[in-house]
């Protein structure tokens, strides 16, 4: 058995939230090129583009001359991909957002967004005060 090594990428672009489109190009590439069935490739779409979108408005306020970073890993068995999504925010407290899920909130328009994340990827990790998030999705 040939040992292949783990793939990793990077993709950088400024706060203006119509970049998004830039992430969802990227991930449609990504699930054309590494085959991601449709089930992981929606877990996968939803979770990146709140996690940009939270970098680019709550962590960099939309200022165009600050970054977002995501990088992106492959592992050697083909079998988890993991995104590193990174602002130059201050971060945030990650522990003590509201759930979206009690009857007060529902009704509200944002606040989804980490909820949705926990959710779809396998795993989800904090870190850098809430300016860096990882992902990880079984693939």
């Amino acid at each position: 058995m040939q040992l292949i090594e783990s793939v990793v990428k990077t993709l950088k672009f400024n706060s203006n939230p119509s970049n998004i489109s830039i992430v969802e190009k990227f991930i449609d590439d990504l699930k054309s090129e590494l085959n991601i069935g449709d089930d992981v490739y929606g877990n996968i779409l939803i979770s990146l583009t709140e996690a940009a979108n939270n970098a680019m408005i709550h962590g960099n306020k939309c200022d165009p001359k600050k970054d977002v970073t995501i990088d992106y890993e492959l592992d050697s068995r083909g079998k988890n991909l993991t995104f590193i999504i990174k602002d130059q925010g201050k971060g945030f407290n990650y522990n003590s957002l509201p759930d979206p899920t009690e009857p007060e909130n529902l009704e509200k328009t944002h606040g989804r967004g980490v909820f949705l994340m926990m959710q779809l990827a396998d795993m989800v990790v904090f870190s850098d005060k809430g300016a860096t998030v990882e992902m990880q999705f079984k693939i």
